[in-house]
């Protein structure tokens, strides 16, 4: 990558505000890295900020690419560049069957969780081209590798980020851009994981069978922030456009 070392890095965090990216934000901050959060919730943004060093909160809806390139431009005027995109925007959707979803349930997972993906990591490239090289990490999840039932629509998103992810490592390796993506199953102590598992609900059937299954232990946004900051390192300058499994032995997907 373009820093010599994450304690020099510039890292922007979209979707940074919570769950594994405000993990993710910690963990950089706390190797001395620059940290730029990335968010719609202006409150929640302000106040995660405030509590990592180093940090500083963008109010922005990744669903609209105005948005995505005006943030994108702002960060890399305040910290000089982007040596570091984590992007962790989308799989917020709850699980359902296919032939309960209406057209526009369909519509709008797919503007909610592939959209501000593919935005984003279309936003940071030009200026890791300039600067001559950077890591793209992605958030996705083993819903791209393993058909599940309600996880029709979901799955098909999760498949594109990590096919968008593995063509972006091709065609971004001579200017020095790695891309590679973290795909978790049930990631405990998250929003997401909260609304899964409401009792009575299909998901809540769905997942707690893979909690189940977790042999080694359930998956932490930690765990997850861990890898992101291994990808990012130089030590993983050889690693790109690799989908990455952290499940707790769920599935050896």
């Amino acid at each position: 990558m373009h820093a010599p070392a994450l304690s020099d890095a510039r890292i922007a965090l979209f979707g940074g505000t919570s769950g594994i990216g405000l993990a993710a934000a910690r963990a950089f901050a706390e190797i001395g890295a620059q940290v730029a959060l990335v968010g719609r919730n202006a409150k929640r943004g302000q106040a995660a900020a405030q509590a990592i060093a180093n940090a500083r909160f963008y109010a922005a809806d990744c669903r609209d690419p105005a948005a995505v390139a005006a943030t994108c431009e702002a960060i890399v005027a305040d910290l000089g560049g982007i040596d570091v995109a984590f992007i962790s925007l989308g799989g917020n959707r709850l699980p359902e069957l296919l032939h309960r979803q209406s057209l526009d349930d369909i519509a709008a997972t797919i503007a909610e969780d592939l959209t501000p993906v593919l935005l984003s990591a279309r936003a940071v490239i030009e200026p890791m081209r300039a600067q001559g090289g950077g890591a793209v990490l992605l958030v996705a999840s083993d819903a791209a590798k393993i058909a599940t039932p309600g996880e029709t629509v979901i799955g098909a998103n999760m498949a594109a980020i990590v096919q968008f992810a593995r063509g972006l490592a091709i065609e971004g390796r001579r200017d020095g851009i790695r891309a590679n993506v973290l795909t978790p199953s049930l990631v405990e102590g998250t929003p997401l994981t909260e609304r899964l598992m409401v009792p009575g609900r299909f998901s809540a059937k769905l997942f707690t069978k893979a909690r189940a299954m977790a042999a080694l232990g359930p998956t932490t946004p930690e765990d997850l922030a861990a890898l992101a900051v291994f990808l990012a390192s130089p030590a993983a300058a050889k690693i790109t456009g690799q989908a990455i499994s952290v499940n707790g032995g769920i599935s050896a997907a």
